[in-house]
């Protein structure tokens, strides 16, 4: 099972299995149908706290990865994305422009960790 990332702006295609949004806010501009998100995760998203501390600043990221990560312990919205990763090929979808500093990067590695 390969767990894929892939920013919304991006056109889907065949190889991304179950296309999982891990945003908390919708990407801006993005049409429902267009996107064709199987699954929008939210709860798996940083806290908007979070989120807004964080603004993709590359300086923040090892201290980001780590606040995001202590808040996923005991998130069920992890368990239920383990659970999908396991099941066949994921692709997590996020709609931030910086593609190595970003939520779906910690949850890759998280994801490639335990299958």
């Amino acid at each position: 099972m390969d767990v894929m990332l892939k920013r919304a702006y991006e056109h889907p295609a065949k190889t991304d299995g179950k296309r999982i949004l891990v945003d908390r806010l919708w990407p801006r501009g993005l049409a429902k149908v267009k996107a064709k998100i199987d699954l929008w995760l939210k709860d798996v998203a940083p806290s908007t706290e979070l989120r807004q501390w964080f603004g993709h600043d590359p300086e923040k990221w090892p201290e980001f990865k780590m606040r995001y990560r202590a808040e996923l312990k005991n998130n069920p919205a992890l368990s239920e994305l383990q659970t999908l990763s396991r099941q066949g090929n994921i692709t997590l979808i996020y709609a931030a422009r910086d593609q190595l500093h970003n939520e779906a990067v910690v949850l890759k590695q998280i994801l490639d960790r335990s299958t």
